[in-house]
């Protein structure tokens, strides 16, 4: 990137000694664009850096997770966020990319077929994003959709289970839903177009929606209802990481929204800003719905107030005026409280939210640009096309048609892969070892070292005994 900094540094240089003589500037002009050249570069660094952005949410994703579990369980959660990132951008780049964006249009629209990124090696391109630039940015939304489903399925889960799911999920399932959207599929193809900026839909909910499924599939972990059916609270072991995760996907975001504007111009930080409010209006009303309903704020439920926030917003962001940032994120976050508390009433064991988080939330951040949608953001086609601005139903109708099509295949697609998981390799630990943890089980050692003489690693019985359920 450097070489390509100064590359473009002696094209803008000499361009600037040429037009100096009158006689040669006219065909100077012809050779060569200047500030074109310098748009390219800005554009393809800006990305390049979002992208990075987008990848270091992994680590938030893991800090959360872990500190909304129990301490025998932390090294398996970040095994699992590891492998999401690692396995899950090896499968989007072989198999994925090629179903999302490239390869021949199948069906109709329905389905894209091919492999590997075409262009990748070419860096020379003279206007818009190199394919690699592109690339990578994608393949960080890629991991992002295949992490969220491990919180919800933590403390009880195969780990060799769970990588098949994650590869599965990267290289076809979230890639299939991308060609229907941003790889210019059947939706992208409707008289009224689905919209969806950032992906609170195509990112968040296929991830929100297949841990539905797969936390339906292996159940509930041991202790957490009682005979009688009712809920039980299993504490996490560290808020610090979890105000801490959650702060680093704030940060991340900031990749993730204006970085889906795929460009270096004027809008990012426009969209920074309804981001920005966003999250916080949805930590404020997240602390204040709980401490309404329970007597006390919550720390671990006004970060997921904050992320429900965040998740709000990406989907409408590049439609909305700024005031209405801070209502869809509010909303975002009265809804995830409610959702948190159904869910677990319901039986289904999520033990960090990523299903109200991602799957409930990007569901009302989707329909929410039917409503206050004022701008074009590049997929509606014009302006003032949300309900509060003369629009009408049709664009609530395209938003509804993709998300009960997108819940449709992705609960069933995954549902499907973690029943066939379960017939075959298993799909859940044992009892003794969802007891011991799954840090010795699973990887032979504990995610926090003993300091008094004892072992780091070793069996369920030597360690696991001090461990409580």
């Amino acid at each position: 990137m450097k070489r390509k900094l100064l590359i473009g540094a002696g094209i803008a240089g000499a361009a600037t000694l040429l037009l100096a003589n009158p006689a040669a500037a006219q065909e100077a002009e012809a050779i060569v664009d200047p500030n074109a050249a310098t748009q390219v570069v800005l554009d393809n660094i800006f990305i390049f850096f979002c992208g990075v952005l987008v990848f270091f949410m992994q680590a938030g994703f893991a800090l959360v997770e872990a500190g909304l579990t129990r301490a025998k369980n932390v090294s398996n959660i970040m095994m699992k966020n590891l492998m999401d990132m690692s396995a899950g951008v090896l499968a989007f780049a072989l198999v994925g990319y090629g179903i999302g964006f490239g390869g021949d249009e199948l069906l109709g629209g329905w389905f894209g077929f091919g492999f590997g990124i075409e262009g990748v090696d070419n860096i020379d391109a003279t206007e818009g994003l190199f394919p690699v630039t592109f690339f990578f940015f994608q393949a960080a939304f890629a991991a992002a959709a295949a992490t969220i489903v491990s919180g919800a399925m933590a403390e009880r889960t195969k780990f060799k289970s769970y990588f098949i799911y994650s590869f599965v999920l990267t290289a076809l399932i979230y890639p299939i839903v991308l060609r229907w959207t941003w790889g210019g599929g059947w939706l992208a193809q409707l008289d009224i177009p689905f919209s969806d900026f950032a992906g609170s839909t195509i990112v968040h909910a296929t991830g929100g929606w297949a841990a539905l499924a797969g936390a339906m599939v292996v159940g509930p972990r041991i202790g957490k209802y009682g005979k009688d059916g009712k809920a039980r609270a299993i504490p996490g072991h560290n808020v610090p990481f979890v105000v801490l995760g959650a702060i680093i996907l704030f940060i991340g975001w900031f990749g993730f929204n204006p970085g889906s504007e795929l460009a270096a111009d004027n809008w990012i930080a426009w969209l920074a800003a309804k981001t920005l409010l966003a999250a916080c209006a949805g930590a404020v009303v997240a602390m204040a719905v709980n401490w309404i309903m329970d007597g006390k704020p919550d720390v671990t439920m006004a970060a997921n107030g904050l992320l429900a926030g965040l998740v709000a917003i990406t989907a409408p962001v590049g439609t909305i005026e700024t005031w209405a940032a801070v209502v869809i994120g509010g909303v975002g976050g009265l809804i995830v409280v409610l959702s948190v508390k159904l869910i677990d009433r319901s039986g289904i064991d999520d033990p960090v939210g990523a299903i109200s988080v991602h799957g409930v939330v990007g569901t009302w951040g989707t329909l929410s640009i039917a409503f206050f949608a004022k701008y074009d953001d590049a997929f509606l086609g014009r302006d003032d096309a949300g309900l509060f601005y003369g629009g009408g139903i049709d664009q609530l109708s395209t938003q509804a048609l993709m998300v009960g099509v997108h819940f449709v295949f992705v609960f069933g697609a995954a549902y499907a892969l973690f029943t066939a998981i379960k017939l075959t390799v298993g799909l859940r630990v044992t009892e003794e070892e969802e007891i011991a943890g799954l840090d010795i089980e699973e990887h032979g050692h504990l995610g926090y070292a003993l300091d008094s003489g004892g072992s780091s690693s070793g069996s369920s019985t030597s360690t696991g005994s001090t461990l409580s359920v």
